[in-house]
């Protein structure tokens, strides 16, 4: 009785003993399954800040491919835009030029008209009424001719006494001048134009030479045979 008293002892007391250790074992599966559950959540948030990082670095990578390509299309675009601008600005230029060249060879073919008015106008002279009325008439259409090719730009050059410029000038023939110094324009034989500031014909001179060794040698002989004919009227009154 005794014994077995002892025995019933024993296992209550393993029992209790079991009951005490129960609860530690629960508490701590219960702590291994926070700690991984805070594991996981650690590796969780490392794997997406690496995401995050790998996204960024992918961003900025894209981010600098498109300012590239921007800056690659922006100089192709102000190189269009440049070579567009010159050939408009060429194109313009060249219309400026054939159309001066147009309208230079159509001026040029009517300045002949207008050199033959000019002489026609230096030679007649009008006498009786019938003739001054003609010579009105033909006054005032020279004068229209003349208007016109103001309008369009046409100017005539002023020549005599001007300096010669092959530029400007055509010397057809060079004389002794004691009036104008050498290479200065003596006489207009043909009127040069201007157009628009550009030389639409040269004008036609004569340049002098300056004075001339000629002219002042018949000077002397003249005034030397002037100065024996005076002596010799002298000589004849005195006698």
């Amino acid at each position: 009785m005794i014994e077995n008293q002892s025995d019933n002892i024993d296992i209550k007391e393993n029992d209790v003993s079991n009951q005490d250790n129960a609860p530690e074992d629960t508490s701590s599966a219960e702590d291994k399954t926070i700690e991984n559950d805070e594991l996981s959540s650690e590796k969780k948030e490392e794997i997406n800040t690496e995401e995050l990082k790998n996204t960024i670095s992918n961003n900025d990578a894209r981010l600098e491919q498109l300012e590239k390509e921007h800056e690659t299309l922006k100089n192709q675009y102000v190189r269009i835009s440049a070579d567009f601008d010159n050939f408009r600005k060429r194109q313009s230029r060249d219309q400026d030029d054939l159309k001066v060249q147009l309208v230079s060879k159509t001026l040029t073919a009517i300045l002949p008209i207008v050199d033959n008015f000019e002489r026609a106008r230096q030679q007649l002279k009008p006498e009786s009424e019938e003739a001054q009325a003609l010579h009105r008439s033909y006054q005032g259409l020279y004068k229209q001719l003349v208007e016109v090719l103001k309008q369009q730009g046409v100017a005539p050059m002023r020549v005599v006494g001007q300096q010669f410029d092959p530029n400007l000038h055509e010397a057809v023939l060079k004389e002794p001048s004691e009036e104008f110094k050498e290479d200065f324009i003596v006489e207009e034989l043909q009127r040069g134009y201007h157009l628009e500031g550009k030389v639409l014909r040269h004008a036609l001179v004569k340049v002098s030479m300056g004075p001339g060794k000629q002219n002042s040698q018949e000077e002397v002989e003249k005034d030397t045979v002037e100065g024996s004919i005076d002596s010799e009227e002298n000589t004849s009154e005195d006698v």
